[in-house]
């Protein structure tokens, strides 16, 4: 993994950091949320990851003294950089799940620490959490295009930079079945995946040799990249040739790869040339700028596709390529705190709070999450943030309190789950989320409301900060 140092931040972090130092204001406590504004690709929900990473860094976070150093020369002061050599995070942190279906403009999670060390957490939050939701979401939007397909990541080379090795997990998460990138799955204990670039057939004097020689070099898991030159006319039969050699051997083909042209056509009839070959059980896999539109097109299409290689598109959250998570000030010394704005949906949330989830009682979301503040247990009813006339009684619902500790004085208290058990959990709430959120255009929009107590103590510092 990545190195991460508590240089890994914003300047501006460090610079308010050491303003409250000098102005003894360091040790005072704050309450931050993070939350994002809209879900990504004009969908219906988001899938939230990257925590665990979140807590193992945040546990281990310090100064080096290369940081320190840096520092000096940009400025900081002595006594604040002493200060600085013995920085941890000794905050708590509140979360949902990762893996979780989230929505915008509630908390996500919450950070309660000194003013330093929230701080200089928030990049590196952000960072983390905003980049693996995107690519989870994106990954989950593709798994529900390709069904009980296979899925395998091979965005590594198109990914940006290190990235990548994030994008994997976040893939897995979001409903990936394997991926290309050989270090994240030796790391997460992912089933790794390939096949051969077309530069290994154009190498040979010959097609057919060049297959032979690779599944020679890969018994176990041969899978023959077909369209080098022409799909039908040389590289399928060449594959169904060295398929034959290969059961002679006792051994089989795993697979064909299809990389360009209309693949719905390729796919039928290589599908077809195979059959009557009697090898049923080689399967076709299919990449070149997949995303869920066009896997949705295949399936449509009744394309016989086995396993959907997707790239550049998934790894780096095409079109939307960031997710909009913000870190705002909810309370500190002993004051709720809010950012009035003309925009009213950059109007933020006072206080410590929780965020419920109401469901019905067969276990499926009603499409409705309520925040409340810290202290509230139930709420009866939930109204609109900005529309007085809206609310929703709540009475009929299941109440889940989903913003659980992860993080006491520092230290991470979230039990360990792998990266299988993070993609169940993912699958397992978005089976429970309405078909109508989940669809591509136009979906449902989630209803996101107040408690009273939450909103009366809003619009109290709304109408004091207006006055001023």
């Amino acid at each position: 993994m990545f190195q991460f140092t508590a240089n890994y931040t914003d300047l501006y972090q460090i610079s308010m950091a050491q303003v409250y130092f000098n102005q003894n204001k360091h040790e005072h406590t704050a309450v931050f949320d993070y939350f994002f504004r809209k879900n990504p690709f004009k969908g219906g929900y988001t899938i939230f990851a990257g925590l665990e990473e979140l807590l193992e860094v945040i546990s281990n976070l310090h100064f080096s003294e290369e940081d320190l150093a840096f520092l000096k020369k940009q400025g900081f002061t002595a006594d604040f950089l002493e200060y600085l050599k013995n920085f941890k995070f000794k905050g708590n942190i509140y979360s949902v799940k990762e893996g979780d279906v989230v929505f915008p403009t509630r908390p996500v999670l919450q950070v309660e620490a000194n003013f330093v060390e929230a701080q200089l957490v928030e990049t590196l939050l952000l960072n983390l959490l905003n980049f693996q939701s995107l690519i989870a979401t994106k990954a989950s939007r593709i798994r529900l295009s390709a069904g009980n397909k296979k899925i395998l990541d091979f965005g590594l080379r198109r990914a940006q930079g290190p990235g990548g090795y994030f994008a994997t997990k976040a893939a897995i998460i979001g409903g990936a079945n394997g991926s290309s990138n050989v270090k994240a799955a030796q790391d997460y204990n992912l089933p790794v995946a390939g096949t051969m670039a077309h530069s290994f057939v154009q190498s040979y004097d010959d097609e057919l040799t060049a297959f032979r020689d690779f599944a020679e070099g890969r018994p176990k898991d041969c899978v023959l990249l077909v369209d080098t030159y022409s799909t039908l006319k040389s590289g399928v039969p060449n594959a169904i040739k060295v398929a034959k050699e290969m059961e002679k051997r006792g051994e089989k083909l795993m697979g064909i790869r299809l990389d360009s042209g209309d693949l719905a056509y390729y796919a039928k009839q290589s599908r077809a040339k195979l059959d009557e070959a009697g090898l049923e059980y080689v399967k076709i896999a299919v990449s070149n700028q997949l995303d869920e539109y066009v896997i949705k097109s295949l399936e449509d299409q009744n394309a016989p596709i086995d396993v959907f290689g997707v790239g550049t598109n998934m790894v780096i959250g095409k079109p939307d390529a960031a997710l909009d998570g913000v870190y705002k000030l909810a309370f500190s010394n002993g004051k709720p705190r809010i950012k009035i704005s003309e925009n009213i949906a950059k109007i933020t949330l006072p206080h410590k709070k929780q965020v419920y989830r109401m469901s019905k009682e067969n276990g499926m979301f009603s499409g409705a999450d309520v925040i409340t503040m810290a202290s509230e247990k139930e709420v009866d009813k939930m109204y609109h943030p900005f529309e007085a006339h809206k609310e929703l009684n709540l009475k009929p619902f299941k109440h889940e309190a989903l913003l659980q500790p992860v993080m006491k004085e520092g230290q991470a208290i979230l039990k360990h789950q792998n990266l299988t058990e993070v993609a169940d959990f993912a699958k397992y709430r978005l089976s429970l989320l309405p078909l109508e959120y989940k669809r591509f255009d136009n979906p449902h929009i989630y209803k996101i409301g107040l408690s009273a107590a939450l909103k009366q103590e809003r619009d109290k510092l709304i109408a004091t900060y207006k006055l001023k």
